[in-house]
């Protein structure tokens, strides 16, 4: 009758000081018990070291415990610790990846095409947000009053649609097909309206008509009319919105949550920005010289054209990169392993989609999240540009100052992103979340204050040049400078560092619903609350003090939907950590003591009839 070893369940390990010369000199029954045993099959090896049957040789320094020839049973550990040496080393250490500068080989061909077409996507960002706002608010029977309208009854519904196509596309098309699917269109696009929209706009603009319905409609009515009268330049508007939610938000943060781990994202999200950043100086002189371009050409000639052209074709050139970026890592860059106990979710409806989306509580609060910060920035951000036409009504002189405006933001935030690692490393997710909401409420209040009381300060100012229009200006310049600064080196990381633990599914519709949705979402409601303060109080200057009040409410809202992620967000990033590590331990390799072995091999056979 062969002997077998005890079932146990626990790892079996040798102890700290090993008798060495016990294992020098076995008694020939040990040696003729050990001898005698037949192996069992290793669960969770290859089949080439299952069929070897014996590991011959393979250890030879442990004391005489993996002798030559010798033959014993694996077991498998039911804890997630690593089989340890007499000296406390893993038995199987996993084979060094080669490095460069201290990082993974495979860790750099990742990063660096994810830093150039994050460059790229916001190098064209800044240009088409430029644009917009320059083509809608400088257009003739147009202002600044349009942009509420444009955000409530025209970007929502297309965003919405948008969302509801992209939740039915995510369903039938790979990832590969998706992506392309929705980026080629952004790009013909933008190539066309430069080349064939804005030429034509002359005689595609139903100018004479919306004339005559404003005579009949009344001067209320001038911002809904505005979008009918210079609806190729509101479609632009729009197009260019969805640009930073689809391609920056979707797309890019979406792929980039699918090839990175979160150890990763910790420390090269933030650094994604500096990149970036460096493409909003860049962009912000290219938006400078076309401007100043403008200037110089003779009479009769159409300079916005021209220029429009110019910053068109880059556009459409920065685009085909982005796709050509993105075509390298899908062919080089493997995806890393995912935890293989996610629970698979089996494809949804829109409807059924939009119902799971709603019932978790943690897409809730980065909804939450978007949604808040939309709000507050449109809060403040149209009433600043509302003072900017009034100080620079020419396209020109507006288009000009908008171009510093994206360098001073593209410094400033570069500036904010080599203090966000830190911030991340020192503090952790929750405080760089908060930060965002604080630092957006205190230059609100300052800039809400100066349109309040600037008039006293006029004399003062005026030692200094500036009047109480032009420094209203500028305070709510950098009063834009600092939240987007902030947002973009720690709120869209945070933000996108959120998803990563989260299943696939929940992952992309969840995406698709909060950034698509959410952002203009966010940005309606606020242009909502701007317009019944209009209506209610007869003028923005009048509700000033209770969209103050209304600000408050809304980063207090968004502070408490930080902090209840932060607290799930850590349970998550636990739990997978935990799965990752338990399959990496599902098979160990446990050392027997030859006492150990004596004993069970006796009480074996004591328990044999």
């Amino acid at each position: 009758m062969e002997a077998s070893f005890l079932r146990t369940g626990s790892l079996i390990s040798l102890p700290q000081c090993p008798r060495r010369t016990s294992f020098l000199s076995p008694s020939s029954g040990l040696n003729h018990r050990t001898l005698s045993l037949k192996p069992s099959p290793l669960s969770g090896f290859p089949a080439s070291i299952q069929n070897s049957h014996k590991f011959n040789g393979l250890v030879s320094n442990f004391g005489g415990v993996f002798q030559k020839n010798r033959s014993f049973h694996i077991c498998r550990a039911e804890a997630a610790a690593a089989a340890a040496s007499a000296d406390g080393q893993p038995l199987f250490s996993e084979p060094e990846t080669p490095k460069i500068f201290g990082l993974e080989i495979l860790t750099i061909k990742k990063i660096i095409p994810l830093g150039l077409m994050f460059f790229c996507i916001l190098f064209n960002y800044t240009i088409l947000r430029d644009t917009k706002d320059v083509l809608v608010v400088t257009a003739k029977g147009s202002s600044a009053e349009i942009i509420p309208f444009l955000k409530t009854w025209v970007n929502l519904p297309m965003a919405v649609g948008f969302m509801l196509l992209y939740t039915k596309l995510a369903n039938v098309l790979s990832k590969k097909a998706l992506f392309y699917t929705v980026i080629v269109p952004f790009i013909a696009f933008f190539g066309a309206f430069g080349f064939l929209l804005y030429p034509l706009s002359n005689y595609i603009h139903p100018e004479a008509f919306a004339d005559k319905l404003l005579g009949i409609l009344g001067p209320r009515f001038l911002g809904p009319l505005a979008i009918l009268r210079i609806w190729s330049f509101c479609l632009f508007y729009v197009m260019a919105e969805l640009w930073g939610s689809v391609v920056i938000s979707v797309l890019f943060w979406g792929f980039a949550n699918q090839i990175t781990t979160v150890d990763e994202a910790k420390k090269f999200y933030p650094l994604f920005g500096l990149g970036a950043n460096v493409a909003l100086i860049f962009s912000g002189r290219t938006v400078k010289y076309f401007s100043n371009l403008r200037k110089n050409l003779g009479p009769g000639v159409d300079g916005w054209a021209v220029s429009l052209k110019g910053m068109m074709s880059i556009v459409v050139l920065m685009g085909l990169a982005i796709c050509g970026l993105y075509w390298w890592v899908n062919t080089f860059v493997p995806l890393p392993t995912r935890s293989k106990k996610k629970k698979e979710k089996h494809r949804m409806g829109t409807m059924e989609s939009l119902k799971f989306l709603v019932s978790s509580k943690y897409i809730r609060d980065l909804a939450t999240l978007v949604v808040a910060y939309g709000i507050s920035i449109n809060l403040v951000e149209v009433t600043w540009k509302s003072k900017l036409k009034a100080q620079f009504p020419s396209p020109n002189e507006y288009s000009s100052f908008m171009g510093d405006f994206s360098t001073a933001t593209g410094i400033a935030t570069f500036t904010m992103m080599l203090l966000s690692q830190f911030i991340f490393n020192k503090y952790g997710w929750g405080v760089a979340a908060k930060i965002t909401p604080t630092v957006l409420l205190l230059t609100g209040v300052g800039f809400f204050s100066l349109i309040l009381f600037g008039d006293p300060f006029a004399p003062t100012l005026a030692k200094f040049g500036l009047t109480p229009l032009l420094a209203a200006v500028y305070v709510g310049a950098m009063q834009n400078i600092f939240s987007k600064s902030a947002k973009y080196s720690l709120f869209d990381p945070c933000k996108e560092m959120a998803y990563i633990p989260l299943d696939e599914d929940t992952k992309v519709k969840g995406k698709a619903a909060i950034d698509v949705v959410c952002n203009p979402l966010g940005k309606s409601g606020g242009a909502l609350i701007q317009q019944f303060m209009i209506l209610t109080f007869g003028s923005l200057a009048n509700s000033t003090p209770y969209l103050g009040g209304i600000l408050m409410v809304i980063v207090l809202a968004w502070l408490a939907a930080a902090k209840s992620l932060d607290t799930q967000f850590t349970d998550l990033r636990r739990e997978e950590d935990l799965e990752k590590e338990m399959e990496r331990a599902s098979v160990k390799v446990p050392v027997m003591t030859q006492d150990e072995t004596d004993s069970s091999s006796v009480k074996a056979q004591a328990e044999t009839p």
